[in-house]
């Protein structure tokens, strides 16, 4: 099972966009996970009533959340997904070539582009481009002889307010998942914009088989870490759930329904993996609304 899954917020359009991806990526696939109840919502859910409420989307054996609410929370480039095309998965790196493109074709239409499609020192093809639904995708055609990577890899980048914190965030996570460990850590040789020398140009770590990636942005953003791109992970007991709570929870204010902020800024949701079977308990969706961390029991 996928200990950790990003979760996208969704502006009342999960559905359109879960079958979005499903026709972008190859083999892809889509399905209404759950639904807003009919009744008992609070005033600003009411138009919700019955719709879906999360669409779970598989790219390429990785699971991603679409959450289907308002217009509270958009996604930005704070945190994209690389993904990974392999020249070997191919008979040729023209076939592999021509793949990418056909993805950045798709992704582009409606979106704009971060980072024009074309050879890069680290890629002879990368592109990073921001889809129609807010989503940013960064493709890139790998290098045969690199370290073996995961087709998806969410990426967080450092900026603004947690500008040159990338290093930091590595070793935070790692000390605090079981099972996890640094990979490469690319530092800027120079002064790069608000990258301070040593700062990371790229870097990653694992959390079980799962891969981030991390960077310092070289250049000034107005943006930073929001719930419109959110971690969510499934813990096997109440016992997990407490001490990851208590280890990443940065701002009370923002505890709500098993969301939480990290140091950091970014947004994760710590929940039992058996969210599915409690959420059919009876009243399930009110007493999770009325909960901060979320509590087995109290289901």
């Amino acid at each position: 099972m996928q200990k950790i899954i990003s979760n996208i917020w969704c502006n009342g359009d999960a559905e359109a966009a879960g079958n979005f991806y499903a026709s972008v990526f190859a083999g892809a696939s889509s399905h209404v996970e759950s639904s807003y109840p009919s009744e008992g919502l609070a005033d600003f859910q009411r138009a919700m009533a019955g719709k879906a409420l999360t669409v779970s989307v598989d790219i390429g054996g990785t699971a991603f959340t679409l959450i289907n609410a308002g217009d509270e929370f958009r996604p930005n480039p704070s945190i994209s997904f690389f993904v990974n095309i392999d020249p070997l998965q191919f008979d040729d790196e023209t076939a592999a070539r021509a793949h990418l493109d056909a993805m950045w074709r798709d992704l582009s239409s409606g979106g704009r582009e971060l980072m024009s499609l074309g050879e890069y020192p680290f890629s002879k093809h990368y592109g990073w481009v921001e889809d129609r639904y807010g989503v940013s995708w960064q493709l890139i055609l790998t290098d045969p002889d690199g370290a073996s990577r995961p087709y998806i890899v969410p990426s967080l980048m450092f900026a603004g307010p947690v500008q040159n914190r990338a290093n930091e965030a590595i070793d935070f996570y790692v000390n605090l998942f079981d099972d996890a460990e640094a990979g490469s850590r690319f530092p800027y040789d120079e002064q790069t914009g608000p990258a301070a020398a040593k700062a990371l140009a790229f870097g990653d770590f694992r959390i079980g088989d799962q891969w981030f990636a991390v960077m310092d942005s070289g250049v000034e953003q107005d943006f930073s870490f929001t719930n419109g791109v959110s971690l969510e992970v499934l813990c096997v007991d109440q016992a997990e759930i407490d001490r990851l709570w208590d280890a990443l929870s940065a701002e009370p204010e923002a505890e709500q329904c098993g969301w939480l902020v990290d140091q950091f800024g970014v947004s994760w949701q710590i929940v039992p993996q058996n969210m599915g079977e409690l959420m059919q308990r009876p009243q399930a969706f009110e007493h999770m609304m009325a909960m901060k961390k979320l509590v087995i029991d109290d289901f």
